[in-house]
């Protein structure tokens, strides 16, 4: 396999491990400057130059971009994709991870735990919000802060009104986010190697901070994760799109409470604290995918007029209630269940023998035009909360 590792830091320990593991495999390995790249298009031939030469053919690239070259940085990992090179970190998940509230935007429409945060921008918002979140002590935190900078605690309204108000000042986008107590000065780390947890530890802050980053100079410990933290922070990276993912969660009173999901994660202070290989186990990952990645299915369909993937609802008044999916009728209209969410559980490609039941969602593949018709009129949810408010 030619891999290509794109940092601009090739003698930082988390680039340098990557590519000692790819060479002990026997793999050609380059580390490449994000920021030589030359990104050319045209009509049905995507290129990619480094410094003035055409880039030669690579089978994989594992980026490592820094926060400041994001926007660059994302948009050569998207060269490569067009060029069918496959990263496990794709360029839309890289860019959903970096922006806080969007990547917090994306995970809560899922059943995956999260701290309350809120984002205002008028001044008059600001002590609602506050109060929303569950009152002071309150979090926080600058969008685009990375290990630790830029996250504060406040311990009263008072101060944290005026926080926000400085901020907000200087044109910063700010979070307001509720403070988990029994997690105070400490979080965990799970490092996310495909559709598993390959390595995890607590971080635990000194000297009266409050903020854990080792690079802050928090104390790491290995740690063996309760099932549904390992379960919350696989679902949280593959919902970022992400294979390769540090996902950082709070161990709050009602279980794992993800603040972020870190697309470039570090090496050093997991693998110290635990021991364990875990550049192998991404350059084992990325070899295994090289022979058979997936496809980015929203740019192929675009050649199937007509068709799409969405998702169905079984509601309680559904004519599909009971049926098993072989004789819900789903095929003779072009629909494919491709996946069945029931409860926390995903069943990929069910069996047709699988009895539907109320509040199962399925995602499908099909012409859109059919599965439109079995979607019920959709609700207006500002009038209904209207009416409630009304009566």
């Amino acid at each position: 396999m030619k891999l290509a590792i794109l940092s601009q830091a090739p003698n930082a320990y988390s680039t340098r491990r990557i590519r000692e593991a790819a060479v002990d495999r026997g793999h050609k390995v380059k580390v490449l400057d994000t920021l030589k790249f030359s990104i050319e298009v045209e009509k049905g031939t995507p290129n990619l130059r480094y410094g003035s030469k055409a880039l030669s053919h690579y089978d994989a690239v594992i980026p490592r971009i820094g926060a400041s070259i994001t926007y660059f940085g994302t948009a050569v990992v998207r060269q490569f994709e067009q060029l069918d090179v496959y990263t496990p970190s794709s360029a839309t998940g890289i860019a959903n991870s970096r922006d806080k509230l969007r990547a917090l935007q994306i995970l809560s429409r899922h059943d995956i735990g999260l701290p309350h945060t809120a984002f205002v921008r008028r001044k008059q918002d600001v002590l609602p919000a506050i109060e929303r979140v569950g009152g002071a002590p309150v979090i926080i935190k600058l969008l685009e802060g990375t290990q630790g900078v830029g996250v504060i605690l406040a311990d009263s309204v008072k101060i944290a009104e005026a926080i926000i108000e400085t901020l907000q000042s200087t044109k910063q986008n700010v979070l307001i986010q509720k403070f988990v107590g029994e997690s105070a000065g400490k979080d965990i780390r799970a490092f996310v190697v495909g559709d598993r947890v390959v390595a995890a530890m607590r971080r635990v802050a000194q000297g009266g901070d409050f903020r854990s980053n080792v690079h802050r100079g928090g104390l790491a410990e290995a740690v063996d994760l309760d099932p549904a933290y390992e379960k919350t922070a696989v679902r949280s990276a593959q919902i970022m799109g992400l294979k390769v993912a540090g996902v950082d969660m709070l161990e709050g009173a009602d279980g794992p409470q993800v603040m972020e999901v870190n697309s470039s994660p570090g090496l050093e202070g997991i693998e110290g604290s635990t021991r364990l290989d875990i550049a192998g186990a991404i350059i084992d990952f990325v070899e295994g995918q090289v022979s058979f990645p997936e496809l980015d299915v929203r740019q192929r369909l675009t050649v199937s007029a007509g068709y799409g993937v969405t998702e169905l609802q079984i509601g309680a008044k559904s004519d599909l209630v009971g049926l098993p999916i072989g004789e819900s009728g789903l095929r003779a209209k072009d629909i494919v269940v491709l996946t069945l969410n029931r409860g926390h559980t995903v069943i990929p490609n069910p069996r047709t023998d699988r009895v539907l039941e109320v509040g199962d969602r399925l995602l499908c593949f099909g012409k859109l035009e059919s599965m439109r018709d079995l979607v019920p009129a959709r609700r207006s949810r500002v009038r209904a909360e209207v009416r409630s408010l009304e009566g």
